[in-house]
């Protein structure tokens, strides 16, 4: 018996609407777990289909650590001011502030990594795995790229938040509560004792306008 309650419930945690909710409880019979797993797959479907589309509103958000002496500016992008005056979205780029300020990343995403960068890491990897037979050295290159590209990548790095999800989860996940395109376009991290590192996204591929 699917009632009000439940409904509730799994929009409290998934931030769905109220249709939406009941729908995935009765394709769950019931299973809140189970329900709340079909949410996360339709709204990534969704966040997908949105991926594409041209981002020209957004706010810059401003993040200053306690002590004062280390900061980040970011530009977090949506499609309308409406969104972007959105509680919800002023809470995203306000975490993602402090993601940038806990783990100093060196890229926005993996395809604003250079290719040089890259093709210097793989050659760094590959010489770390000599003499191992081939398929085994190519398994241990592939995922010390993966693990390096998950500390460098601010979109590829566990949310410190929530270690289950990456970065890049947690904004298509707003994606699908807010029904817009969102994307961190660019940030900067200033640190009184280590300087200031300054990075952009690579550029969108924009369809549908």
């Amino acid at each position: 018996m699917i009632d009000a309650k439940m409904v509730g419930q799994l929009r409290e945690t998934t931030g769905a609407g109220m249709m939406a909710a009941k729908k995935a409880l009765t394709e769950a019979n019931g299973d809140m777990a189970a329900a709340s797993e079909i949410l996360r797959k339709s709204g990534a479907a969704k966040a997908a289909k949105r991926a594409g589309r041209s981002t020209g509103e957004g706010l810059v958000y401003s993040y200053i650590h306690g002590n004062g002496k280390l900061g980040v500016l970011l530009e977090l992008q949506c499609e309308t001011d409406f969104v972007a005056r959105n509680e919800d979205f002023k809470e995203l780029a306000r975490q993602i502030a402090m993601q940038v300020a806990a783990t100093d990343p060196q890229y926005v995403d993996a395809a604003s990594i250079p290719g040089e960068v890259t093709d210097k890491m793989r050659a760094e990897f590959v010489a770390e795995a000599a003499g191992k037979p081939a398929e085994v050295a190519e398994k241990i290159v592939g995922g010390k790229i993966e693990k390096w590209m998950s500390e460098a990548a601010l979109l590829k790095q566990p949310f410190v938040m929530d270690e289950e999800k990456t970065v890049e989860q947690v904004v298509t996940d707003a994606m699908a509560k807010l029904g817009e395109n969102i994307r961190v376009s660019r940030f900067a991290r200033f640190n009184i004792q280590g300087g200031m590192r300054s990075c952009e996204a690579s550029e969108p591929v924009i369809v549908g306008e």
